[in-house]
């Protein structure tokens, strides 16, 4: 999967931002997040879910009682989204046998005929 270069550049200036920068950049929802855990889980709404708007990541975090630690756990999940999205890869440079890789290479290929030739000779 190819990235397009300005979704790459987005995020390695996400990545860049402080926490608070990085919330004010998402669209911040809260749910009830549900499961074990108790009255006080399953009547707030402790869960969030995160949407990066330049990118289009969406985390969510449910696994705390406390919303604002979820917030920080999601938070985590986005920058750690973010990290592959905003790897470089090197560039690729095509590169030349040496000569004596050459010279093996041609010296097998004589060989390996040699024997080839040597099998036709029983007919």
């Amino acid at each position: 999967m190819t990235v397009p270069e300005a979704l790459r550049a987005e995020a390695r200036r996400a990545l860049a931002l402080p926490d608070e920068a990085l919330l004010a950049e998402c669209d911040e929802s809260f749910f009830v997040g549900g499961g074990p855990g108790g009255q006080h889980r399953n009547k707030t709404e402790s869960g969030v879910r995160l949407v990066h708007r330049p990118t289009a990541i969406t985390v969510t975090a449910t696994e705390r009682r406390s919303q604002l630690q979820n917030r920080g756990a999601a938070l985590e999940r986005l920058r750690a989204r973010l990290q592959p999205l905003a790897h470089r890869p090197k560039p690729r440079r095509p590169t030349r046998p040496t000569r004596g890789a050459k010279e093996r290479r041609l010296t097998e290929k004589k060989r390996r005929g040699e024997r080839k030739a040597s099998r036709r000779g029983w007919e």
